[in-house]
Parts: C-alpha cells; structure tokens; sequence
C-alpha cells in the first residue's frame, strides 16, 4: 500500500461520456484540448497525481483513450455505483487515500485541494468540500480514505446508484468526518460546475480571460470586477439544487 504523505495527493478524476443534460461535455473544447484534457493538467499543474476514473461502458473508450495518450492512469469500474468504481480503482492503484477531483469542475483549487488532504491526515475518514465549493464554487471535491469508501460499499450492487456518494458514507458507523473551511480570501459563489449549456459559457469566459491555469485568486478578482458575467449562468442554480436534492432521497 502506498503512504499517505503530506506532498503526495492522489486525485481520483471522475469523468463519464454521457450526460442527459449536456451530452459530451467532457469532450467539448476547452482552450488547448477538451475539458477533460484541462482539468487532467490542472490537476498536474498543481503537483497532484492524477488517476482518471470511468466506466466500463463502450461509450468511455474515448475517456480511457484520451487517458493513455497523455500518459495518465486509468482506472474503468461500475457504471452506477460510482463509490464501488471508486473503491475498487483504490484496490488497483494500491491508495490509501484520495481526493476526488470531479471532471464537471474545470477550475478547481488545488490548494484547497491539499489544505482538505492534510486535514484529512489529523485522522479522519472524510473531509466534505467547503460551503463556498458546495454552493456552487466548485473548487475542492471530497477527501476520503479508501477504507471508509470500501465500508460504505458493503451490502450494495454494481448496479446501485451512488451519484449522491455522501449519503451513503455518512451511513457508515463511526464515521470521524469534518467539513473543510471556506477559504479566507478570494472566495468563489457564482455557479462554477458544468452542466449546463450556460455553465459552458460562463467557464470558456473566464478562460479566455484569465487562462486555464488561472488561480482562484485570479477567478474572484475576475468576477468582482465583472458581476454581471454571473448572471449567464444563475439561473441554473436552483434547477441543479433540486436536481441534486432528489437524487439524494
């Protein structure tokens, strides 16, 4: 098994082809290459060790295929279940732990990133992602352990839908769990994951403007000086809100 260190942090991409609401989304253009191509460098740009993650399904050839060519890990698991994928792609890999990077949040912060998996190292099972990133920010996913992930898998199918992960962890007896702090400064609150096709648009504006690389200091700034670019997106925040609500029921 590998160590859990302080400068190493294995950030497991979550990525699918399909999507009912944008189909194809981690394949549309995103500066030099695809959202996912971004987001596989950012996470490289930010010293983490990227491991992409998908499903077995034909239609993520192209995913895994992407993968090989830049020369990153793959791991191809369950097509519902995405916290069994995840579990079994630890198995694989040999992880201990890991951060879940999700492939719809092209501009996450990779020093939230780090900051979440040291606290996770204080001894904890999970560290869920700050309010800010929660409410649409977008900047930092989940740190777990991969045995905490492997318990909240007993008991449940290939076939179970895990989408709602958190859930199904918090069910796990003696979960030690906390929720990382919003960041100081230069906090995110316009709507920054992609879904959408306005989500599409609001991320390839701020691209252009400040570059993929683009730190979340750079983002905030970006926005504070323009709000009205906020307003191409907005609306879709209660439509995502209570589309994340029922799935968790």
């Amino acid at each position: 098994m590998s160590d859990i260190t302080k400068d190493r942090v294995d950030a497991i991409i979550t990525v699918r082809s399909t999507s009912s609401r944008l189909p194809g989304k981690c394949f549309l253009p995103f500066g030099e290459g695809c959202v996912l191509e971004h987001v596989i460098r950012r996470t490289l740009h930010y010293g983490l060790t990227p491991i992409v993650c998908t499903t077995r399904d034909v239609q993520d050839d192209a995913v895994d295929a992407l993968a090989e060519r830049l020369g990153v890990k793959c791991f191809r698991g369950a097509t519902n279940n995405k916290l069994l994928r995840w579990s079994k792609c630890c198995e694989h890999f040999g992880l201990e732990a890991f951060h879940t990077v999700d492939a719809d949040d092209p501009f996450f912060c990779g020093d939230e990133v780090r900051r979440s998996f040291a606290l996770l190292q204080s001894g904890l099972d999970m560290v869920a992602p700050s309010p800010s990133s929660s409410g649409g920010g977008a900047t930092v996913g989940y740190s777990l352990t991969a045995d905490i992930v492997a318990r909240a898998c007993e008991g449940l199918s290939e076939d179970t839908d895990t989408e709602m992960m958190w859930s199904y962890v918090e069910r796990v007896p003696g979960l030690r769990k906390a929720v990382l702090d919003d960041p100081a400064t230069h906090l995110i609150r316009a709507r920054m994951t992609l879904d959408f096709q306005e989500d599409y648009v609001l991320l390839e504006a701020i691209r252009l403007l400040v570059g993929n690389l683009a730190t979340r200091a750079e983002i905030a700034a970006l926005l504070q000086r323009n709000p009205d670019i906020q307003r191409i997106n907005a609306f879709r925040t209660t439509e995502w809100s209570e589309n994340q609500r029922a799935k968790s029921l």
